[in-house]
């Protein structure tokens, strides 16, 4: 398959955001930086050389449904994971045995009437060494969103979705607009804050007064997933010291927020 039209798509993002604007409006408000440009084109032309395999979810991160599974029971999966899209599993975990859009749910009333192999779509699978970009036309041209990834002996290694491809273009520059927007310390009360994960661990120590033994890691978000040994799930909390470190906000690549409570 050609991908050309892959190679165009990312040549119009590099002009697009390349072009200096001749006039600048004083009152054009949140315009990117010049150094968030730079990023944006920097992550464009190293995602031209990756592969699925690089930025794929892991299959042992992989949110997921059983075959077996009641309505109530997809309902709190759908509820705790908040995905469009899922892939369900046979009864022995072995096989994907198709992929439920939640929004074919909306019709079913009860577990009377839910026969989940009835609501299943074919799964697109794709080589973990398949070029991302080349995915990406693939995504276009079947208008898919998701697709299973099998490594060179046909075993399932992951999953991977058009929106994991466009966060390693956007995510990392989108987070940055949002911590430029809100402060990295957000206070609730005397006792609890909201902390983004990427505020540096020197800047978190100072502020909170405390000192967290984890030389190698650069930020907050570092020093957790650390300390998890694990990507933590919302909820999944450590204590250090005095304070207590509540992951609250997280995706299945990285924590975002992290509750930060005093204990007494």
């Amino acid at each position: 398959m050609s991908e050309e039209p892959s190679q165009s798509f990312f040549s119009k993002i590099i002009n697009l955001f390349s072009t200096k604007r001749e006039i600048e409006d004083p009152n054009v408000a949140d315009q990117p930086s010049d150094e968030q440009i730079e990023e944006l084109i920097q992550n464009v032309l190293n995602i031209k050389d990756s592969i699925v395999k690089e930025i794929m979810i892991p299959r042992v991160n992989i949110s997921s449904i059983n075959e077996n599974n009641t309505l109530e029971e997809v309902y709190e999966i759908v509820k705790d994971t908040k995905h469009s899209r899922y892939p369900v599993f046979s009864s022995d975990l072995e096989k994907v045995i198709g992929i439920l859009h939640v929004k074919d749910l909306v019709d079913i009333k009860n577990n009377l009437n839910f026969n989940i192999s009835g609501l299943l779509r074919e799964p697109k699978y794709t080589p973990e060494t398949k070029a991302v970009t080349s995915l990406l036309e693939d995504f276009k041209k079947d208008r898919t969103h998701l697709a299973m990834v099998i490594d060179e002996y046909g075993v399932l290694a992951g999953l991977i979705t058009i929106e994991d491809i466009l966060e390693e273009i956007v995510g990392e520059i989108e987070d940055e607009f949002y911590e430029e927007k809100n402060d990295e310390v957000i206070k609730i009360n005397e006792k609890e804050y909201i902390v983004s994960s990427i505020i540096e661990k020197e800047k978190f120590e100072d502020f909170f007064d405390i000192k967290l033994n984890c030389p190698e890691a650069e930020s907050l978000g570092g020093f957790v997933l650390k300390e998890f040994g694990h990507l933590p799930k919302v909820g999944e909390s450590i204590k250090v010291s005095n304070l207590e470190l509540i992951v609250t906000s997280a995706d299945q690549r990285k924590i975002k927020k992290i509750t930060v409570r005093k204990i007494d």
